[in-house]
């Protein structure tokens, strides 16, 4: 097929490569140099606080090795132990026992036992707690969750009003998290530092400045090889690009550590390395269904049809991620890899059933905060304009982009979605459901009444075989009907020096525990 957009798709690429250059003789200024203490080695640094503090629901990102949950998650996504050391599923989901890890303490040097565990959960039925990561919501975690009980110090039953056959999967990490009863206030906020049972604790926490671990030399499992790491925050990608490279840092973790251009730039330096592994944050379109013309299924497919996803992919993301129509992350192990589809004279047709002979203008907003937005909405705009839609691109804060959203005061919006446990539901339910809260904070408008009776399905079903058959039925509609326009699952990019062994790329950060220091 002959590209007729190819010296658009060259220009933004170059513009893209040569953002690398650009800011990059910027480092850290003295005054954030002096943040850290002089004995500690080992430095990182993130785009975002990883310890948002006393009120945010988790208190620090689970990256930094501080708690852990019940349920974790193997490298294909399935429930794996980690508190809960084991469980046995009863009365088809109605009832679940959970065996915890034995031998276990707390940071404060408590001991982590059964009583413990219902601490935590008289502190999430408080209410819901925002957070940074995910919002730590009981009824969403726990859905229909009757009670909880101790059956001795280490043995707990939960016990349902509905069939939940796939708890496990909703308690994935942000899911049970658990913290000594002693660090919450009567609130349920957090009174001083979060204290779990992770290989680290904290010791010192400056808001947007940097967090402090200290290795936990009461952990339970393998003892952390690094004594004490500080993790700063540097918003700027190009700042934190150049602090690795003046070795003021020696690595970068989470989402958006490092942008691809820089990733690429960096591996030309023998002193650095880069990892990459899947990641469960998704990037996609969402389109206001309140109003004409998305309130159309066929002018959501259009703009679908009308989005080449792997050469957006290959020319401002250099592969860095995986093309995707699937409204579900590809780390679930749920998720079915359907074909991607690029058709812009089906585009053209679909999109002249709704417009007619007519254009349309339509405002399409950008996080100004991400560098690639840019040049990926002008591309996006220059295929839109070929099914009718005149595109202005308007860049804001994202709380601003996310207050228009919920008023439902703009057509296109490029928006992000993690997946915060192994469960589709969730995903489903958020983006597919009237009351979902996607669908309603962005005025997705979307109703489907197959769909609610597949999730209602779906909840109920005890034969593995057909809830996966469920799942990839509602995975077919959401391409079908494309509430929300999917573009590209990430991919966990980490950058670091060499001075650093084990610092791999996970699904979701690096295993802080592993990593070691060469002198």
């Amino acid at each position: 097929m002959k590209h007729f957009y190819k010296p658009l798709l060259l220009l933004l690429t170059t513009a893209v490569l040569l953002l690398g250059g650009c800011g990059v003789q910027q480092t850290v200024s003295e005054q954030e140099k002096n943040i850290t203490t002089e004995n500690i080695a080992v430095v990182l640094a993130a785009g975002r606080h990883l310890a948002p503090g006393e009120k945010d629901g988790y208190y620090c990102s689970k990256i930094l090795g501080v708690w852990e949950p019940l349920i974790t998650k193997d490298e294909n996504g399935l429930p794996q132990p980690c508190l809960a050391a084991s469980w046995e599923m009863r009365a088809d989901g109605r009832e679940w026992i959970f065996h915890l890890r034995r031998g276990v303490k707390f940071h404060n040097g408590t001991d982590f036992n059964a009583d413990a565990v219902i601490k935590n959960f008289e502190r999430m039925k408080l209410g819901v707690k925002r957070s940074t990561f995910y919002g730590l919501d009981i009824k969403t975690f726990y859905p229909s969750l009757i009670r909880y009980e101790k059956i001795d110090d280490y043995t707990l039953r939960f016990l349902f009003a509905e069939p939940n056959v796939n708890q496990l999967y909703k308690m994935i990490d942000f899911g049970s998290p658990v913290y000594a009863p002693e660090c919450f206030a009567p609130d349920g906020n957090f009174q001083g530092f979060a204290i779990g049972t992770g290989p680290y604790k904290i010791t010192e926490n400056v808001l947007n400045k940097y967090v402090l671990l200290t290795r936990s030399d009461t952990y339970y499992g393998a003892k952390a090889k690094i004594p004490e790491i500080i993790v700063r925050n540097i918003p700027n990608p190009d700042v934190r690009y150049a602090a690795l490279k003046a070795g003021e840092i020696l690595g970068v973790l989470d989402i958006n550590a490092i942008p691809p251009f820089l990733a690429e730039e960096i591996k030309q330096d023998a002193r650095f390395g880069v990892s990459t592994n899947k990641s469960t944050m998704i990037r996609f379109l969402a389109l206001n269904g309140s109003r004409f013309p998305f309130n159309d299924v066929r002018m959501r497919q259009a703009v679908s049809l009308a989005i080449d996803r792997k050469d957006l992919v290959q020319a401002l993301y250099l592969n860095y991620a995986q093309p995707t129509a699937n409204i579900l992350n590809y780390t679930s192990p749920y998720y079915k890899d359907y074909p991607v589809e690029y058709d812009l004279a089906k585009a053209k047709k679909l999109a002249r059933q709704v417009l007619g002979d007519k254009r349309c203008e339509i405002v399409y907003c950008i996080n100004g905060g991400e560098p690639l937005q840019k040049g990926e909405a002008e591309l996006i705009a220059y295929w839109l304009q070929e099914i009718g839609l005149d595109v202005t691109i308007q860049s804001l804060e994202y709380a601003t982009m996310a207050r228009q959203m919920r008023k439902g005061d703009y057509d296109i919006a490029r928006v992000q979605q993690g997946l915060p446990n192994g469960d589709p539901y969730s995903i489903f339910y958020t983006f597919m459901m009237p009351e979902g809260s996607r669908n309603k904070i962005s005025c997705l408008n979307y109703v489907n009444p197959e769909v609610a009776a597949l999730l209602q399905e779906a909840k109920h079903c005890t034969d593995e075989g057909k809830r996966r058959a469920i799942y990839d039925r509602l995975q077919l509609i959401s391409i079908e009907d494309q509430p929300v326009v999917p573009l590209f699952n990430d991919r966990s990019t980490v950058a670091y020096s060499k001075r650093l062994k084990h610092y791999d790329a996970l699904v979701y950060g690096v295993n802080l525990a592993e990593i070691e220091l060469i002198d």
